[in-house]
């Protein structure tokens, strides 16, 4: 699979492709730097580079504009309008990816209380590759002023403190899991 295309082949626009592709870059940088320190046996770094690379590839039907991405839908949709593409593409694991990393993950509580535009089903990373793709994720943005540049753990644990401790607790039980702290 070559991920650097299949991005290329869904953000023909050059501004949005390289936001993105910038972005998914550091994800999957920080996403391999959380494997070698688990130093774990089953991780599949192949897999693992290639669902971080991919896991924003949603954006490119939502309205985000900062993002030069001019689709229809809302940005919070991008997860699984990632897992639709990729499903059709016949990548069903990488999907599985795209569709489990918002945030932390999505509960169907967690999309009732927030009354969010998504089917009411768990969207919560369950392989430890989704977990690992899910957490580099938190710590880079894709805003324009703002990629490239490594949010603090502090900044981490404010933005998903908005969204209840319990959702802090699992990003600091993956600082420890993944030798962060």
């Amino acid at each position: 699979m070559n991920a650097v295309a299949l991005l290329e082949k869904y953000f023909p626009e050059m501004d949005a492709f390289l936001i993105i592709l910038e972005h998914s870059r550091l994800v999957a940088s920080k996403a391999l730097q959380a494997a070698r320190n688990l130093d774990h046996p089953g991780v599949d770094l192949i897999f693992l580079e290639e669902a971080a690379l991919l896991h924003d590839i949603g954006v490119c039907r939502t309205a985000a504009p900062k993002f030069h991405c001019h689709g229809t839908e809302p940005y919070i949709r991008h997860g699984i309008i990632g897992r639709e593409i990729l499903d059709r593409e016949g990548f069903p694991r990488h999907a599985l990816v795209c569709e489990r990393h918002i945030g932390v993950g999505l509960s169907v509580a967690d999309i009732r209380a927030q009354r969010l535009p998504l089917p009411e089903e768990e969207m919560v990373p369950l392989s430890l590759e989704e977990k690992i793709v899910c957490f580099a994720d938190l710590f880079y943005s894709k805003s324009p002023e703002k990629c490239g540049k490594e949010k603090t753990i502090d900044e981490i644990k404010t933005g998903l403190g908005k969204f209840g401790k319990q959702k802090v607790m699992i990003f600091e039980g993956w600082l420890k899991d993944f030798k962060f702290v």
